[in-house]
């Protein structure tokens, strides 16, 4: 068999301890999820390496944290394939969740049904559970999920989420509730999850009285640690209301049970404290996170760039840009993009051009998208040349007046533009008196060139 051609239950492949480059190391770059890592696990074997079953576990776990579940799933296979690893229950549940993320969950189905009873334990019902939930075939979950309770495979909380989140994804909302009574019933504790969703479910319908009552009833317990996101969650539904006191004060609630290097929890503050337009909150919390945190990093950045952009502190938006170029942190363009976008979008482009050149000129990289939204905003006088032959010799009346009337915004009608809709006049039979005399009123007088244009009609 297979699975006797190559050692050992879960047992390792040893390697000693060298500078060659890891399997994970020549996996993970592959980000197109469409190529295949087969080859790559082949000819790692065929050169002469040693596989590590940790060390495919962790390729597995990377590329899933990653949804590159096409990739993990073929590792998977080759592990089984290969005989690299007896599958236990706990290998057949992630192989089960990967094939029902990649394939659906009917080929998740029949790869369940094929398990040996052994292993058909609470991790591999669970795994097809959330293959149902996730596809939102809310018959074959619940029916699948009353069979686990009867086969006692239901004691824990993380079967009743998924099923309060699957209520949640199809727009039932008034169900979750009824799902944490169930729990409860069954002598099921609720976890912070199981709280939260059901805050959440109060939340989307409005029902702030639902919202405080599951919150009070969550701080009551003595098994709930509170964590920040509790309440970041009831500021996020306070503050789509415009409670704007409320909000605050569960943001405050919020900050007061942040760990000390919780970045994630530090931008939550950040972004929901620009949302009320509260820039002191921002940079306090700002200065917060930069004394708790070890280093601030690129998301770190992002998250506070775009908080000033959208409170339109476009020059404390410079400030923080120039710290991160002194942070040390990995390049990405991404970050100066935000204040790049912040000025175009409020017509400072000669500030958001600046930053441009000021990053070509240090050899970073840019995003032609960047430079045409810059150059979009200020017409290169070239283009527009072209742009105007072509449409005095080509274009249509309708031509010329829209793409006219977008450039007037941006640049001053000169003689050429005019010129232009006068030959896109002559050209379609349209009198051209009206247009001279504004060409006149904006200080443009005819000339011989003008006059030979005119005459063309009559020639």
């Amino acid at each position: 068999m297979i699975l006797r051609r190559i050692a050992i239950t879960c047992r390792s492949y040893y390697t000693s301890r060298t500078n060659k480059p890891s399997l994970y190391s020549k996996i993970s770059p592959l980000g197109n999820p469409n190529t295949s890592v087969v080859p790559v696990l082949d000819d790692w074997v065929y050169k002469g390496n040693k596989v590590r079953v940790a060390e495919l576990q962790r390729v597995i776990r990377d590329l899933r944290k990653r949804s590159r579940f096409s990739q993990a799933l073929q590792v998977s296979e080759w592990m089984y394939m290969k005989g690299v690893c007896v599958f236990s229950p706990t290998e057949h549940t992630v192989h089960l969740d990967l094939i029902g993320n990649v394939q659906g969950y009917s080929a998740a189905e029949s790869y369940f049904d094929a398990l040996r009873n052994e292993d058909k334990t609470h991790q591999t019902y669970g795994a097809l559970l959330n293959c149902y939930a996730r596809q939102r075939e809310t018959d074959k979950a619940l029916s699948h999920f009353q069979k686990m309770k009867e086969l006692g495979f239901a004691s824990s909380p993380l079967n009743y989420n998924v099923i309060m989140c699957l209520y949640a994804k199809i727009g039932q909302h008034e169900k979750v509730a009824d799902v944490l009574s169930e729990m409860k019933k069954n002598q099921v504790m609720p976890d912070n999850f199981s709280y939260r969703i059901c805050i959440n479910s109060y939340g989307v319908r409005s029902d702030f009285c639902g919202v405080e009552g599951v919150l009070k009833e969550m701080e009551t317990q003595p098994h709930i640690v509170m964590d920040w996101n509790a309440y970041s969650i009831v500021a996020n539904f306070y503050i789509k209301a415009g409670f704007r006191r409320e909000a605050v004060s569960a943001l405050k609630k919020s900050e007061e049970r942040l760990g000390n290097k919780d970045g994630e929890g530090y931008n939550h503050l950040i972004s929901m404290y620009a949302r009320l337009e509260l820039k002191k909150e921002v940079m306090r919390i700002w200065d917060l996170e930069k004394s708790s945190c070890k280093r601030c990093i690129n998301r770190d950045f992002t998250t506070m760039l775009e908080s000033l952009v959208k409170l339109g502190e476009l020059d404390e938006a410079e400030k923080i840009l120039t710290e991160w170029e002194s942070s040390g942190n990995c390049y990405d363009f991404g970050i100066p993009s935000i204040v790049i976008t912040g000025y175009a979008q409020k017509g400072l482009h000669e500030k958001a051009e600046a930053i441009l050149l000021e990053l070509q000129n240090k050899e970073k990289l840019t995003s032609p998208n960047c430079w045409s939204m810059v150059a979009g905003w200020k017409p290169n006088a070239k283009v527009v040349a072209e742009l105007l032959r072509w449409i005095a010799d080509n274009g249509s009346i309708e031509d010329a007046e829209d793409f006219i009337r977008l450039l007037r915004k941006a640049v001053p009608v000169n003689r050429q533009v005019y010129h232009t809709l006068i030959k896109t006049y002559v050209r379609g039979g349209k009198e051209v008196d009206e247009l001279l005399e504004h060409m006149e009123k904006d200080g443009i007088v005819e000339n011989e060139e003008t006059k030979k244009i005119i005459n063309i009609r009559s020639a």
